[in-house]
Formats: structure tokens, sequence, C-alpha cells
């Protein structure tokens, strides 16, 4: 699918996860006897996911206080922050990258570690998502969610999703690494989706905007179409409301003007084509509707603070070549 080109849904917050689509990803399953503890590095714009397919383990991140997790529980780093996992308090945590793993292939590795005591199996991994609505999303999302594995009846449909995650960590068969893989990615959706359907920060900011019936449906318009010549008074009257009142309120809940929102957007957009599909910069200012190379790139040195060919010579590398890197540097958290 057209990066520039995604479908309408009658559904804003529906359209922002129909967009949740992940790349770059890095997926580890991991066995472990007490007392162990893994450092996970910081990897900005990435979501690190942890899934306790057996036994249990404390999280710690920043200044907050460990949490817990058992068996079936899920949590998400969804700012990619360092972390650390451990059986019990102050066991010795060296950092991921240090360790012995088995590579299975370029984005699937098992990790051993442990000093023979209690078991625990993990499926852990750190996700990036493609589309600019996708990651506004994840931007608006806590840094740390939590699913507890009977939480709430939201949660129960996850479970069988779980229970193929643990059956293939209990018993590895041919294929295993593709079908946790898949499993994963439901997963983390699943888990975003119970947090935006029960907690009540999704109802504030940009989540917030989306479910507004006339402003949700004006951010729908523009992320389906956003190379349209957008203005204030076109946008107004897709949603029925007068061009003074739908400024107001689309500043009010969305947190700055609705074109200024359209520049933003559309240049998030022309980040992703030009540093990840390799698309050109007169293609990029074509496929999001500005009639010369020269406006757009005066546009996208204004939102994103650099040139056009400058972010398309940086392009991104993958995640395996970062953890690499951190491993060859000796970076930990």
């Amino acid at each position: 699918m057209d990066l520039f080109d995604p479908p309408v849904h009658p559904d804003p917050l529906g359209e922002a996860l129909h967009d949740v689509r992940m790349s770059g990803a890095f997926y580890c399953r991991t066995e472990l006897t007490a007392p162990w503890g893994l450092t996970l590095p910081s990897l900005p714009e990435y979501v690190w996911f942890h899934v306790v397919a057996f036994g249990a383990m404390t999280l710690e991140a920043g200044d907050e206080a460990p949490v817990e997790l058992r068996r079936g529980d899920l949590a998400l780093v969804t700012h990619g922050a360092g972390h650390v996992l451990r059986s019990e308090p102050r066991a010795p945590a060296p950092a991921i990258v240090d360790l012995e793993r088995e590579e299975i292939s370029d984005r699937y590795e098992i990790l051993r570690h442990g000093d023979g005591g209690a078991p625990t199996r993990l499926v852990c991994g750190a996700i990036r998502f493609d589309h600019p609505a996708a990651r506004n999303l994840i931007a608006a999302l806590p840094d740390l969610i939590r699913i507890e594995a009977l939480a709430a009846p939201e949660v129960e449909r996850m479970q069988g999703t779980l229970g193929l995650i643990a059956a293939e960590t209990m018993r590895p068969r041919p294929g295993g690494e593709a079908v946790i893989t898949r499993l994963a990615d439901v997963l983390v959706i699943q888990a975003i989706r119970a947090w935006l359907e029960t907690d009540s920060g999704a109802h504030t900011g940009w989540l917030g905007a989306l479910r507004d019936p006339q402003i949700g449906r004006a951010l729908a318009v523009i992320h389906a179409d956003p190379a349209r010549a957008w203005t204030v008074a076109l946008l107004a009257r897709e949603v029925a409301m007068s061009r003074s009142a739908f400024a107001g309120r689309f500043t009010e809940l969305v947190g700055e003007p609705a074109m200024q929102y359209v520049t933003r957007f559309r240049m998030q957009l022309a980040v992703t084509a030009l540093s990840e599909e390799g698309t050109t910069v007169a293609e990029t200012a074509t496929k999001l509707g500005y009639g010369s190379q020269a406006a757009f790139a005066r546009a996208f040195r204004r939102v994103v603070g650099v040139a056009p060919g400058a972010v398309k010579r940086a392009r991104r590398d993958p995640i395996g070549n970062r953890l690499q890197g951190l491993a060859r540097s000796g970076s930990g958290v």
C-alpha cells in the first residue's frame, strides 16, 4: 500500500490502529534461570515489548518503582527507553548486547542466561511503526503499559494469542520463529487496543481529538489525502462547521492550528519516504502536492530543520545493525 494513499476509514481511531504496521523488528526468545537480570538499551523511535510466557520478573524503568510481571502478563515500553529486567532485586543485569545469543534469522534470536534456579521464559522484542498516524498514536501513549493476564474483560481476547506464544516457547518446532514474530505483532496491537478501551488517558490530547466527531473526521481526511490543497475553510466544510469554530476547536483539541498540523503530517510522511523507502526528493514533493521542489524543500527545512537531501542520505540502519553497534561500543541503557 502506498504510504501517501491510505484508505479512508470511518473511524479515525480505527484508522490510526489500521496504520499500526511494524518494521525494523527484533525478536528474542529468552530462556532464563534465577538469579538473572538483563539491561535493555535505549532505542528511540522503537517500542520494547516483553511477554512472560512462564515464570515471573520485575521491570525497572526510569525512576518509577519496579513493576512485577507474571505468567501471561505483557509490558510495553512505548518510547524505547532503556530499562532493566530482573528475577529478584539487585540481581546482576548485564547488557543484553553483551550476552551470547543464538541467531536464528536476521530478526530472531534465542538468549539463554542465568544461574540455574527457577526458570522464566520471555518473548521480547523491539519494533518500530511505519506510518506517521501510527507514530502519533504511539507518542500519545504513556511511557509504560502493563497488561495483566486477568485484569479486565478486554484482555480475555489476548489470552488466545498469549497461549499460542507460550506453547511455541515451551516446545520449539520448525518455523517457530515465524509463528512467534507474527503472534507478537498481533499481541502488541491487541495491547494498545486494550489500553485505548480502558484507560482514561485515551480520551485526552491527540487521542481525544480522534474521538471527537468533527475534529476526528478532519484528522481522518487529512491522513487519507495529505496532498490535497487543504485550507481551514475547506476542512471546516468537510465537517460542517464554521471556519472560526473549526479553527478554534481544532487548535484546542489537537494542540496546534490545523494548517500547521497538515504541514507537519506531510513532512512526517516525507521523512519516512526519503529515509526508508528511497523515494527521490522530486517524487516526494509531487506526491505531497507541492507545485515545485523548491517549495517542498522550504517547508521541509522549516519543519524538520534540515534539507530533504540530508535526510535521504542518512538512511536508517536496521535495528540489528544498531544493536551490534551498541555491543561494539559497550553501551548499556
